[in-house]
């Protein structure tokens, strides 16, 4: 992880040319409404990410009378990054002139965190927000996470096709179903150390934000299937009914987060007011986490 010296931005929404050099610390943009502050956010999570945090259509953030966009940054540890993305031809990542397949290397140097309304998804949205966020902290702290991961999600489209089928080949799933448990063990392990290392830390910063709140929360991970059962057990009792819907009903891809608020659930209880403290302590004990994790 290193830290952003100097942006550039081309034709990002508003901003036909902007340069930037940052502070080490802190940075506080600020300006009139529409200038563009938010779009240099933008601009720094896309270049991190790929993708942008306020809308699902890349086109949309190339501004309208431009072919492509262009984004590069230059990092303290002398790495420098660049993005152009294009309307016909998609994009292109560079990370020292070397072009990039993926967004692997480029994630770890640039961990980039959003806190805004979007956030509450994290508390009144489904199990997939919980899991990105669970999934984003054990990428970056646990080394083996991601390739473990990419190969459940292999294990299970090539499953969800051979349920699909009238007539499953019995052998081909067996041979998915050895694979996906092998992966599946090496995401939980990743995942569930991550959580226990996460826990102590979400709940200091959170005391530390919310000293007179009367609600004892508690944090619990689900691993997507009964943790009292291997799951070549679980694939082999649910067969029958991922054949009805031709889709694998138990693993990783079903894991949780589980936000509580005494005995129910944290969005049945807190205020919209204490939901916020409470996204704000897992984003920050996020970051906490991260900067421990890499001796920073």
């Amino acid at each position: 992880m290193s830290i952003l010296q100097s942006l550039s931005i081309t034709s990002i929404r508003n901003i036909q040319q902007a340069a930037l050099k940052l502070s080490p610390g802190v940075n506080l943009l600020h300006g009139e409404n529409g200038s563009g502050k938010t779009s240099v956010l933008e601009s720094i999570h896309l270049l991190a990410t790929g993708r942008s945090f306020r809308t699902s259509k890349p086109g949309t953030l190339i501004s309208e009378t431009e072919p492509s966009a262009l984004v590069v940054a230059e990092l303290s540890n002398g790495h420098q990054i660049g993005l152009t993305r294009s309307r016909r031809k998609g994009h292109q990542l560079n990370m020292d002139s070397e072009k990039q397949r993926n967004w692997d290397k480029v994630a770890r140097e640039l961990p980039v965190q959003v806190l805004d309304a979007n956030s509450f998804l994290l508390l009144d949205g489904g199990p997939k927000a919980r899991r990105r966020f669970l999934d984003w902290g054990a990428f970056h702290v646990e080394p083996l996470f991601v390739d473990q991961w990419r190969k459940t999600r292999k294990c299970i489209a090539n499953r969800n096709l051979l349920l699909r089928k009238s007539s499953p080949d019995p052998d081909q799933l067996r041979a998915w179903d050895l694979q996906l448990c092998k992966a599946s063990g090496a995401v939980d392990m990743a995942r569930s150390n991550y959580f226990n290392c996460f826990v102590p830390i979400f709940d200091q910063v959170y005391e530390s934000l919310s000293a007179s709140s009367p609600n004892v929360l508690s944090l619990s991970y689900y691993r997507g299937w009964d943790g009292d059962q291997e799951l070549s057990e679980v694939l082999r009792h649910s067969e029958i009914t991922d054949k009805k819907y031709g889709a694998t009903q138990c693993g990783p891809h079903r894991a949780d987060l589980v936000v509580k608020a005494g005995s129910r659930l944290a969005i049945e209880t807190l205020s919209r007011g204490q939901q916020k403290i409470l996204v704000s302590a897992l984003k920050i004990a996020q970051g906490v986490l991260l900067s421990q994790a890499l001796d920073r």
